[in-house]
């Protein structure tokens, strides 16, 4: 391995390397002098692609968005002070949202904290509780045995944010670098070989310092028994699945066998076909429905939470199992009865395999037609103008995404329009930052998806999201060669707002919660140098992002609406819903 001139070269060279051998492959790095001797590496080593950011929250979900395109942990580099902590929002949904994510500060040394020194700040344990792990790698010196100590805390730092011990998630790495902090010696000279005089090698054949191996958490063979023969005994049973890092196809499988229907969030990526229902969000919001449907057991998978009428259903009063991976205590409505601590995909193919499928259910039948039914009605409410709204066009982005494309979709209205009008279909990845499910970081997660690839990537949301990160757009030089649609609803606020309490006192309304921003979205698309198309017919929406995706790099389709109209139309569609079933 090349030489390093002094100790803060030598650590930022050790860095990049083992990162590298334990296989990260993306890095993304704001500007600043700090973390110059790190920068300059990542920027030369050609097993790690680096991407630039000038915010550094938007550096951060542009790593989030990459590291959960991937499912590998992604390195997020900034500079000393409060440039870190910026790094804090994204730190908190990669938590939530059990994305491996590295993070990487750079500081000042121990002798200039505490001193009124330029961008020095306690960055010690900066995220608190919301890392895996945090470490203080410590000032770098020359001294036996310290390459040694770097590697293995760098092996231990990647296996944590992998969940070598608990789920995935970000850990947190703070680099304190004496100067010089570029390729020289202490007196100038530029890039005296052996002037740092520690053997600065990795492990023979480019392996990891620590390699580690975690098995899927498995059932033993008489809990799965025992799981089946209670699911096989179980007629009223209903299978509800969330946002999870599991394959959720076993699911199905399990579900069919055992003539159960199942509840599939879009973040599932479990809606595949008709095994999984479309409209369970009008359904259960039906009191009647719902009354009638009440299930004897509930069979959970992943964080749910999307749909009111679901949740209240999910009631303490009904039994439910939850499977995960990792333990995790996904129960808001404090109802699940037994958590299973094992591999979902595992568990569930196994349990199916013993499962002989029913020879009818009158059970699963009666959610089918119902759901059938609630399609043709809310079909009849969507497809019977041309104007553009809210629902419809979540339900047409989502089909009009090629096959092998992802879907990256904002919090708030458009994740809950898809949920209650996502289509099954195949070939369709569907993300989105539901751990904590804040907006912000929306524009730089789905430019971190799309530079992770396959291609296409197609983004779904609404004008504050866009706004709200809008520095998203200044990556670079990536922009000019990423891939990404955004289809931006713009109603002109918080549209979220309009079914709230909130709208009940409209006296402060507007501005306090709706925050009409007055905005023209083709102005930010001018000066982010980006194509902007404003679609004013809901027919030609899926033709505009075909020819959009088709058309390559960033670019942006503006599809206005009213918030007055969309809280009219959701109740039409719900009424519409409730006088069919």
């Amino acid at each position: 391995m090349t030489a390093a001139p002094n100790p803060s070269s030598a650590l930022a060279l050790v860095v990049a390397d083992e990162l590298a051998r334990c296989g990260v492959t993306d890095a993304v790095l704001s500007p600043g002098s700090r973390s110059t001797a790190l920068a300059l590496v990542l920027a030369e080593d050609p097993r790690l692609r680096l991407h630039v950011q000038l915010d550094e929250r938007s550096a951060g979900f542009v790593a989030v968005g990459l590291a959960r395109a991937t499912g590998r942990p992604a390195a997020v580099v900034t500079t000393s002070g409060s440039a870190t902590a910026n790094l804090h929002p994204a730190v908190v949904e990669a938590d939530h949202g059990r994305v491996p994510l590295l993070v990487l500060t750079t500081d000042r040394p121990p002798e200039l904290r505490h001193t009124a020194s330029n961008q020095t700040i306690d960055q010690l344990r900066l995220y608190g509780t919301a890392v895996r792990w945090f470490c203080e790698l410590g000032v770098p010196e020359d001294r036996p045995g310290v390459v040694a100590y770097w590697r293995s805390t760098l092996s231990r730092a990647y296996a944590e944010a992998t969940g070598i011990r608990d789920a995935p998630g970000p850990v947190h790495c703070n680099l304190a670098f004496r100067e010089p902090t570029v390729p020289e010696t202490d007196d100038g000279r530029s890039r005296v070989e052996h002037a740092f005089r520690q053997d600065l090698a990795g492990r023979p054949g480019g392996d990891a310092w620590v390699t580690t191996t975690r098995p899927p958490a498995q059932l033993a063979p008489e809990h799965v028994a025992a799981l089946a023969e209670r699911i096989a005994g179980t007629e009223r049973g209903l299978v509800v699945l969330g946002d999870s890092p599991a394959e959720l196809a076993p699911a199905l499988d399990l579900a069919e066998r055992a003539g159960w229907p199942v509840v599939a969030e879009p973040l599932s990526n479990a809606r595949l076909d008709e095994r999984a229902l479309t409209h369970a969000a009008q359904l259960t919001a039906v009191p009647t429905f719902a009354a009638r449907h009440r299930p004897d057991l509930v069979l959970r998978i992943g964080r749910t939470g999307l749909s009111r009428g679901v949740a209240r259903l999910l009631g303490p009063d009904v039994p439910q199992l939850l499977i995960d991976a990792s333990g995790a205590w996904l129960d808001p409505e404090r109802a699940v009865a037994e958590l299973l601590v094992a591999d979902p995909s595992r568990t569930c193919a196994a349990v199916a395999t013993t499962l002989a499928a029913p020879a009818g259910s009158a059970w699963l039948d009666a959610w089918r037609t119902a759901d059938r039914a609630a399609a043709g009605a809310v079909a009849g409410i969507l497809d019977a103008g041309d104007a553009p709204t809210e629902p419809r066009t979540a339900r047409d982005v989502a089909a009009a995404v090629p096959d092998g494309g992802t879907l990256v979709v904002a919090s708030s209205m458009p994740i809950r329009d898809l949920d209650g009008h996502l289509r099954p279909r195949r070939g369709l990845r569907i993300l989105g930052n539901r751990g904590a499910s804040g907006i912000d970081g929306f524009v730089s997660t789905a430019l971190g998806v799309a530079l992770a690839g396959p291609p296409p990537t197609v983004a779904l949301c609404g004008d504050l999201s866009l706004l709200h990160d809008a520095n998203g757009f200044l990556l670079a030089p990536d922009a000019a060669s990423v891939d990404c649609t955004f289809v931006v609803v713009d109603n002109d606020g918080g549209g979220i707002f309009s079914f709230l309490p909130q709208a009940r006192y409209p006296a402060s309304f507007e501005r306090v919660f709706a925050t009409p921003h007055g905005r023209d979205l083709a102005d930010l698309a001018r000066f982010s140098r980006l194509p902007h198309e404003r679609v004013t017919s809901a027919d030609a929406l899926p033709d505009a992002v075909r020819a959009s995706v088709a058309a390559g790099g960033i670019r942006i389709l503006e599809v206005r609406t009213d918030r007055e109209a969309n809280v009219l139309l959701h109740q039409r569609i719900q009424d519409a819903v409730a006088a069919v079933v």
